[in-house]
C-alpha cells in the first residue's frame, strides 16, 4: 500500500483476496504512489471524483456509488481525492 493520506483498513486478508477500504477524509488526501501485483477491482461507496497520477500523467475517473471496475495486475499509480469531500471506495484484490 502507499503512503498517502488516505486510509486504509484491510478486511480480508486470506489465499483468495485481499479486501481494503480506502477513506479519504477531504480533498486531496492519496493513497500514494503503488503498484497492483493483483488484479483487482473496485468498488466505489458514494459518488465522487478522483484524480490520478500514472508516469504517464494525470487523468480524472468519475465514480458512481455501487458501479464496480476492474483493472489487470501491474497498474502503478497515485489515488487523489477530487471529490469536494469525503469519499470512500472498496478494493478487492484477486489472488
Amino acid at each position: 500500500m502507499g503512503t498517502g493520506s488516505a486510509k486504509a483498513t484491510q478486511h480480508i486478508d486470506n489465499d483468495k483476496a485481499i479486501v481494503t477500504e480506502w477513506r479519504f477524509a477531504k480533498d486531496g488526501d492519496n493513497t500514494g504512489w503503488h503498484r497492483h501485483a493483483l488484479p483487482y477491482v473496485v468498488v466505489p461507496l458514494m459518488v465522487g471524483r478522483l484524480k490520478l497520477k500514472t508516469r504517464d500523467g494525470e487523468s480524472f475517473a468519475e465514480m458512481k456509488a455501487g458501479v464496480p471496475y476492474y483493472r489487470p495486475a501491474g497498474v502503478e499509480h497515485d489515488v487523489i481525492n477530487a471529490s469536494g469531500g469525503e469519499y470512500a471506495f472498496i478494493e478487492v484484490e484477486i489472488r
